[in-house]
C-alpha cells in the first residue's frame, strides 16, 4: 500500500506538469496556432487533463528539453501543436 507521502508526491508532480503544459499552451502565439487547428484553450486543457500522469510527465519533459534545446520560436511552436495534437487523438481514441 503507497504511503500517503508518496501519493503526495505524485500529485505535486502531476500538478507541476499540467502547470507547465497549460503555462505553454497558453502563449499566444501557440492558442493561435491551435485555433487555427480548430481547437479551443479549453479543448486543449480538457484534454490535457484527461492524460495519464506518465503521458502528462513525459510531454511536459518535452517541453522542458524544446525550451532548452535553443530552437527558434516557430519550430518550437510547430513542434509542441504536434504534440498536443498527437496527445489529443490518444485521450480521444482511449
Amino acid at each position: 500500500m503507497p504511503s500517503k507521502a508518496i501519493a503526495n508526491q505524485s500529485l505535486d508532480a502531476r500538478s507541476a506538469d499540467l502547470a507547465l503544459v497549460r503555462d505553454v499552451v497558453a502563449n499566444e502565439q501557440i492558442a493561435k496556432a491551435l485555433a487555427s487547428h480548430g481547437l479551443t484553450q479549453d479543448q486543449v486543457n480538457q484534454k490535457v487533463s484527461q492524460l495519464s500522469n506518465q503521458d502528462l510527465h513525459q510531454l511536459a519533459q518535452n517541453l522542458n528539453q524544446l525550451q532548452a534545446a535553443g530552437l527558434t520560436r516557430q519550430e518550437w511552436i510547430y513542434i509542441l501543436i504536434g504534440a498536443v495534437v498527437v496527445l489529443i487523438i490518444i485521450v480521444a481514441a482511449s
